[in-house]
């Protein structure tokens, strides 16, 4: 997996919580994953629709008997779900839970294991804008799960990211499936 998949994985907001889901034994039904989830419906449906598009998951063929489960996931999902459980085993708090259904958080974090540069960060996850970056960059800094330096010994000053504190974790989780 390369960082882009992990883009794409992360660009819905209940895709790592649906795998975690799934990982952690509960069945493959709409009903008990979306209680389990807390999600809203629509938010769920395209969130476990995005799932089936990236291969992670699919409709189960022999679905129709009451206790088989409508979903089940891929080989490469399996994978996937159990990262999904390791990111957010990471961050036990919920209400610090909610900033890894953002879409750059966990692909950020994933790059910022050894400091950063703004401009490497940016490099490395192509797709995202200056000010998406930026946002997000902030938000972790409040959660502080990215800690911001700034080199006074280079001219001109160059302010450098690292994933801290539960940005770690959450990193580590990713790293081990993304190429060096």
């Amino acid at each position: 997996m390369d960082i882009n998949a992990l883009v794409k994985l992360t660009s819905r907001a209940w895709s790592l919580k649906i795998l975690a889901l799934l990982h952690r034994g509960t069945p493959g039904r709409q009903a008990p994953l979306l209680a389990a989830s807390g999600a809203s419906r629509t938010a769920f449906s395209k969130s476990l629709a995005h799932l089936c598009d990236l291969g992670l998951l699919e409709r189960n063929p022999g679905h129709g008997h009451p206790l088989r489960p409508e979903f089940r996931l891929t080989p490469a999902g399996i994978e996937m779900a159990a990262v999904a459980d390791r990111i957010l085993s990471a961050v036990p708090r919920s209400a610090a839970a909610v900033l890894l259904r953002r879409a750059w958080t966990v692909p950020i974090l994933a790059v910022t294991q050894a400091p950063r540069h703004f401009s490497e960060i940016k490099g490395d996850l192509t797709s995202i804008s200056d000010r998406a970056l930026s946002l997000s960059l902030q938000q972790l800094q409040a959660h502080r799960w990215v800690r911001r330096t700034i080199s006074a010994a280079e001219r001109p000053p160059r302010t450098q990211y690292h994933a801290v504190n539960a940005g770690v974790p959450i990193g580590q989780a990713v790293s081990w499936v993304l190429p060096a």
